[in-house]
């Protein structure tokens, strides 16, 4: 009788597994500056799954936004992007991620000026903190800004979701001044940069 049931159990549970093995999903955490322009950015891509906007990278647990927005939390406005590497890669995320922000400013991103928005990848696993420092290095060489990359690249601790407010704010909030003036000119030039990878 044990024999049947754990033949039974093998042919239910098998199913699963291989569903579960046809999704090759993985996830990166980003911040270049607010993320309401994070977000916007990498909702564009092919291949992106899903985004969420948070906080990472202080010590502070289940920070608000108010208290990340005041700068001594140390945590940095970021996105957790979950995709899908068989339709793009983390090389090319992380040309997107270097490309439609200011990698040289030191907590700035245009009138955004604090820790909270430092340029800073949280690599989840050693092979992005390898890929991540091999093309930062690559960009170093190239020259490409005039200043030196201040990206930090370190690892993520802890993600803390952020208010339901801030999730896909341009999306749901297209005529707000900040998305009009801000978010929308740096869409353009995404698009501009990578209309191969563009939705």
């Amino acid at each position: 009788m044990k024999v049947y049931i754990l033949v039974a159990l093998f042919f239910i549970v098998q199913p699963i597994q291989m569903t579960t093995q046809s999704l090759p999903i993985d996830t990166i955490t980003l911040g270049s500056g607010c993320f309401w322009c994070t977000e916007a950015v990498f909702q564009q891509l092919k291949g992106v799954i899903k985004t969420e906007s948070g906080y990472a990278g202080g010590k502070l647990s289940k920070p608000s936004y108010w208290e990340v927005s005041t700068g001594l939390t140390g945590h940095a406005e970021v996105v957790r992007i979950s995709y899908d590497p068989e339709q793009i890669s983390l090389e090319q995320i992380l040309e997107v991620f270097w490309k439609t922000h200011d990698p040289t400013t030191l907590n700035r991103q245009g009138a955004d000026v604090g820790t909270q928005y430092r340029s800073v990848i949280f690599y989840h696993n050693q092979q992005q903190k390898e890929t991540a420092q091999r093309i930062k290095q690559a960009l170093e060489d190239e020259e490409i800004w005039d200043k030196p990359i201040v990206t930090e690249i370190t690892a993520l601790k802890s993600f803390y979701k952020a208010e339901d407010t801030h999730q896909n704010f341009y999306n749901t909030n297209p005529a707000h001044g900040y998305c009009q003036f801000v978010i929308v000119p740096k869409l353009d030039k995404f698009r501009k940069l990578f209309s191969e990878l563009s939705r």
